[in-house]
């Protein structure tokens, strides 16, 4: 096999490792670069919280007769009217925000300050604070209109509703609270930038759909990940808001194979992957029969194939130039079974429609890639990598799998924008290949829906197979 070289993926960890001096002793979020003359953000996890401790999530643990009693936390607080008429002064400025203004009860909130201070308007100004925090946060969109989204926004979580809310009204900053909800990434400023401009009502439609999607993602997406927007049909190593660099990627077909929107994390790379192949082809296409009855085919192929007693025929292919996942994987854990790998079918890059597809996500310089999250994810300086390139080098020369743990582990996120800032920086409409985009309008013209659940009812769908096409 081609030994790697000294490659993008090289220049570019030596680049981010050299930046910090102290990187052996540093965070692993700390060996990338910073903007000059920008503070280190603080990195948010991709991930749902740990599970909270009932003191963290309900407060005090009290007893009465014997019984442990939670003290559920309240989401009615006392407002003064400067606090209620703030709330109200807040509302028309959501339309900037994509959302609707007439949502939130404004005539309602209006005769409630009018009528002072009291429980009526306790009630109202705090189910609108509610309300707002909830589509600020967590978008608009309900579960049942985000179609194969399979992502768990951590944002209630770190940032829970009533906490917002006690903050909000002991501080007085009824406007700054809902303000910071909003998401950081700089594509959801250039929405919003966009949509103040816009006159095309399709066109605002969709501004807005691709800005509520925004909302469904962590707030802050964290220092350094990996994205791929599925229409685009690109891949994105992203540190500090910058792209570092971008991949051609192949991604599912329309249909039961459609690639789903998820939130993972990469935790090793696989050299030299085998590929197990399904059921559905071992049996249901012949391969089976065919690999043990044609030795000579098989072994060309890569293929090898094992019969039980009770006549269950298990097929492997085996490492090597042919295998359908090509010579890597990024291995990122999921019910899906969805990851990014290499192809021996490079010529589908070449295409304008790349959902070609049975789910996971090919990438073109995969093995550039995977040279690249190896130093990243275990240098902890610059002078660490030849050690680490050389390693690889021996690895995907032996041909043999081998699975290369990251110690630091990246966050990878599957999303899908119709409209979006694109990997060179303008801010373009894709096609709407899985045809996502019309129950997300619909659900931003139909009434708001309160109590929405926050994980898909949807099942996972199962990845047959990978075939090459």
């Amino acid at each position: 096999m081609t030994r790697f070289q000294t490659s993008t993926g090289i220049a570019l960890a030596a680049t981010l490792l050299a930046s910090s001096a102290s990187a052996q002793q540093a965070a692993p979020e700390s060996i990338l670069p910073q903007p000059k003359g920008e503070a280190a953000p603080t990195a948010q996890t991709a991930q749902p919280n740990p599970a909270r401790t009932v003191d963290e999530a309900f407060g005090d643990i009290q007893m009465a007769s014997g019984e442990v009693v939670q003290e559920i936390p309240s989401l009615e607080g006392v407002w003064t009217l400067a606090q209620a008429q703030q709330l109200l002064d807040f509302i028309p400025g959501v339309a900037a925000e994509g959302l609707n203004p007439s949502d939130y009860q404004s005539e309602a909130l209006t005769a409630a300050i009018a009528a002072g201070e009291g429980e009526e308007l306790n009630v109202l100004a705090s189910k609108v604070f509610v309300w707002l925090v909830e589509d600020l946060r967590d978008g608009r969109t309900p579960m049942e209109s985000r179609r194969q989204w399979f992502v768990v926004d951590p944002d209630a979580d770190r940032l829970p509703t009533w906490k917002l809310l006690e903050d909000a009204l002991a501080s007085g900053e009824i406007a700054a609270t809902l303000t910071s909800l909003n998401p950081v990434h700089p594509d959801y400023a250039a929405l919003k930038a966009e949509l103040a401009t816009a006159s095309d009502p399709a066109r605002i439609k969709l501004i807005r759909a691709n800005m509520d999607r925004w909302r469904w993602l962590p707030q802050d997406l964290g220092r350094q990940y990996l994205v791929t927007n599925v229409p685009e049909y690109m891949l994105r190593l992203t540190v500090n808001n910058k792209i570092i660099d971008k991949y051609r990627v192949v991604v599912g077909k329309p249909g039961r194979t459609a690639t789903p929107q998820l939130a993972e994390m990469v935790e090793a790379v696989i050299y030299n992957p085998t590929w197990t192949v399904p059921q559905s082809i071992v049996v249901g296409e012949g391969l089976g029969n065919k690999v043990l009855n044609n030795p000579t085919w098989a072994r060309n192929a890569g293929y090898k194939a094992t019969k039980g007693a009770n006549g269950w025929i298990t097929v492997v292919q085996q490492p090597g130039p042919q295998n359908s996942l090509g010579l890597m994987k990024l291995d990122m854990p999921n019910e899906h079974a969805i990851f990014l790998h290499d192809t021996p079918s490079r010529h589908l890059f070449n295409q304008d429609n790349r959902a070609l597809s049975h789910g996971c996500i090919r990438v073109q310089g995969a093995r550039e890639l995977a040279m690249t999250m190896s130093m990243l994810g275990n240098a902890k300086s610059k002078e660490d990598i030849p050690a680490i390139r050389e390693e690889v080098s021996e690895i995907t020369q032996s041909g043999e799998y081998t699975r290369y743990a990251m110690e630091r582990q990246w966050p990878v996120y599957i999303t899908y924008f119709t409209m979006a800032t694109d990997v060179d920086g303008k801010l373009r409409k894709f096609n709407d290949i899985y045809e996502r985009d019309a129950p997300v309008l619909a659900a931003l013209d139909a009434p708001r829906v309160s109590d929405r659940a926050r994980e898909t009812s949807e099942e996972a769908v199962e990845i047959v197979d990978d075939m090459q096409t």
